[in-house]
């Protein structure tokens, strides 16, 4: 299936490695243009190198996504480089784990700025762009915990369970523009974030994530928004 990705534009952020770094190796294979970032330089350069060698082209820029003002200098950077931005990939990592009535205001804080307004900003930052170009595709990496919160993982569950409320509404402002919003909901992937939690089991090829993220930011895809995918193996319980 040609998904009409080819020559397209995607920034992914959080990029560097784990599911950021799936994703933009699945926009790559399909022949777009992409920007990661991440925090590591040495990281960074290492995922620039990967993407190169594999024959993307690649703008690769060492931002940490939650500074207030990151979002808007990667999309700035972006259209500088590449002319445009067709796809946003929102990704960012996660909290610490936390039970829920050990949270102190700092700590809910910090999570809500990370993992819910973090993503807001790189949206608004993003829209103008995508409005512009009278097409538009973005996806955000939530987790598999908004359908099913994890009792370990208070901070996550709240602050991306808000972010997909969020984007919900945002969907429907952005469709008569022909932009499209949806969420991945990730479950237990080979990534260092979920050896850090402790998984146990299988866990499933990042890649394989990636391929599902260039799916819902493709042209046969128009017609996907406002939708949650989970991509957990049927880990959650389904919904009635």
């Amino acid at each position: 299936m040609d998904l009409g990705l080819g020559g397209r534009v995607a920034l992914v952020t959080a990029s560097s490695r784990g599911l950021g770094l799936a994703c933009a190796r699945a926009f790559a294979a399909e022949g777009a243009r992409v920007a990661i970032c991440g925090r590591g330089e040495e990281a960074v350069r290492a995922a620039e190198r990967a993407l190169a060698d594999g024959g993307a082209e690649v703008l690769a820029m060492v931002e940490d996504v939650t500074d207030p003002a990151a979002p808007a200098r990667l999309v700035d950077a972006t259209v500088e480089r590449f002319g445009s931005l067709d796809v946003l990939v929102a990704n960012a990592g996660g909290p610490p784990p936390a039970r829920s009535l050990d949270v102190d205001d700092a700590r809910l804080l910090a999570a809500l700025e990370a993992n819910l307004v973090t993503s807001v900003r790189l949206v608004r930052a993003a829209v103008p762009h995508l409005r512009a170009g009278g097409w538009g595709r973005i996806c955000l990496i939530l987790s598999y915990f908004v359908r099913q919160p994890a009792g370990h993982l208070a901070l996550s569950n709240t602050a991306r369970t808000g972010l997909w409320a969020w984007a919900k509404t945002a969907a429907a402002d952005l469709a008569p523009d022909g932009v499209t919003l949806n969420a991945v909901l990730p479950g237990p992937h080979d990534t260092a974030r979920m050896r850090e939690l402790g998984a146990t089991g299988p866990l499933a090829d990042p890649a394989d994530l990636g391929r599902v993220v260039a799916f819902l930011c493709s042209q046969p895809a128009a017609n996907v928004s406002g939708a949650a995918l989970a991509v957990d193996g049927a880990a959650t319980v389904a919904f009635p």
